[in-house]
């Protein structure tokens, strides 16, 4: 990262970190003390009409700052990791050319590695008639005769995937289209920014009890209502990617018959309190990732001023000194 500063390369702020953390609340404030704009890294928030089970900030939650990479999709329609990256990047670059500072935000690990680290992606359109056929197999008969079929193509690919049903259709569907292996067309390229990453972070049990509430929340803002609306309304299919997304995979059974909205409301805490496991295992194995304890007293006030302090460095074309020591010395105390 100090070397891309020394280039020349524009400053990118990713702020990362788990479910329910606070990272819309804080990206937003940070966003307004600093000219910034913030560019979503969240894949749930693509999808117009999905507000309250995302937790998407609304016009007065964002508070006048410009947020780009929301509500870009309909429910039934996909985004691929490759149009992402395009759409990012060049939101990026705007914000760049107009003299603001880039704010990355989110915690799907694809989307901000595929843009921090510059990756080459296959651009290749989905085959919707390929992957029908493709999932009917793995519904007929598991997925691992489509993981041999792939490991007879691509052994690469085979081993990094494992059994993710969802990535050996992709690897097979590039396969097909372009005679070449998916792992032969991947990639980390160049750094495209100097890029400061932040992991907000806090205790187990308080991440566990803010997801908690936030779960109760929406369930009393009206989740069940939304999805209503989005199946039977709006005729979008049970089994579209957005309906795939952390609270409406679980709390469709109240919708569709079979569960009650007491049932719905404890499978989504438990799935959630799961996925932000999964979360913070890919956050530790991420090196960049400058760990923000926010239980220490101040620290977004201090997280301004060290990103501040970058922007000056990055004005002047300074390399960038290693942040944050004196509060990881406190927070490690």
């Amino acid at each position: 990262m100090d070397s891309a500063a020394a280039s020349g390369k524009a400053l990118l702020i990713v702020i990362t970190g788990p479910t329910a953390v606070g990272k819309t609340a804080a990206s937003i404030a940070l966003a307004r003390a600093l000219d910034g704009e913030v560019v979503n890294a969240d894949s749930r928030y693509f999808y117009r009409g999905m507000d309250i089970g995302t937790a998407k900030p609304d016009l007065a939650e964002r508070q006048g700052v410009p947020h780009h990479l929301i509500d870009l999709l309909d429910p039934a329609e996909s985004m691929s990791l490759a149009r992402y990256q395009d759409l990012a990047n060049a939101a990026i670059r705007d914000i760049h050319a107009r003299g603001r500072l880039p704010f990355l935000v989110g915690g799907t690990p694809q989307y901000i590695n595929a843009v921090v680290e510059g990756w080459r992606i296959p651009r290749v359109a989905p085959d919707p008639v390929l992957r029908h056929r493709l999932e009917r197999e793995v519904a007929a008969n598991g997925v691992a005769p489509l993981l041999e079929r792939l490991r007879a193509v691509d052994p690469v690919a085979a081993e990094r995937i494992g059994r993710n049903a969802r990535r050996i259709i992709r690897a097979l569907e590039v396969h097909e289209a372009t005679g070449e292996p998916i792992s032969a067309q991947q990639g980390k390229g160049p750094a495209p920014f100097a890029t400061r990453e932040y992991w907000l972070s806090l205790p187990r049990e308080r991440l566990y009890a803010a997801i908690d509430n936030r779960v109760d929340d929406q369930i009393a803002r009206g989740l069940i209502a939304e999805i209503r609306h989005l199946v039977c309304e709006l005729g979008v299919p049970p089994d579209a990617p957005a309906m795939s997304s952390l609270g409406y995979r679980q709390a469709l059974p109240a919708v569709l018959g079979g569960a009650s909205i007491a049932e719905v409301t404890e499978r989504i805490k438990f799935e959630t309190h799961r996925y932000v496991r999964h979360q913070e295992t890919w956050l530790r194995k991420n090196p960049r990732l400058i760990r923000i304890d926010l239980t220490v007293e101040g620290w977004l006030d201090r997280l301004r001023d060290e990103i501040a302090r970058d922007q000056m460095h990055e004005s002047a074309h300074n390399p960038l000194p290693r942040p944050y020591t004196a509060m990881e010395r406190e927070a490690s105390a």
